[in-house]
């Protein structure tokens, strides 16, 4: 198989490859980049652990933002609408996104 001149290969360790479940996102932003925070919190429990931290540029984020959108698109196109909640920011399943400044 030719490879063509500017395609990007993308390793990805076993360990990775398992995923890290998160049911709760805390975004927050300076003047140069956000940052991702991806955490689990369990019913019943006062406190949610961080099981991850992404850090972009702004311009990562927003292609980030247009690949989810473009995704959930195509998601919804094969599956169906999803149903979200009234509510803006406090769905009833923990996944807040919040912003402020890092």
């Amino acid at each position: 198989m030719e490879k063509k001149e500017n395609q990007l290969s993308i390793e990805l360790s076993a360990e990775v490859a398992e995923g890290t479940y998160s049911n709760l996102a805390v975004i927050s932003h300076s003047t140069s980049e956000f940052v991702i925070d991806f955490a689990r919190i369990m019913p019943g429990t006062p406190k949610a652990h961080v099981k991850s931290r992404i850090i972009l540029t702004p311009e990562h984020a927003k292609r980030l933002l247009f690949a989810l959108q473009d995704n959930i698109v195509k998601f919804e196109n094969q599956y169906g609408k999803i149903n979200m909640p009234e509510t803006r920011y406090v769905p009833p399943t923990p996944m807040g996104f919040g912003g402020g400044e890092a």
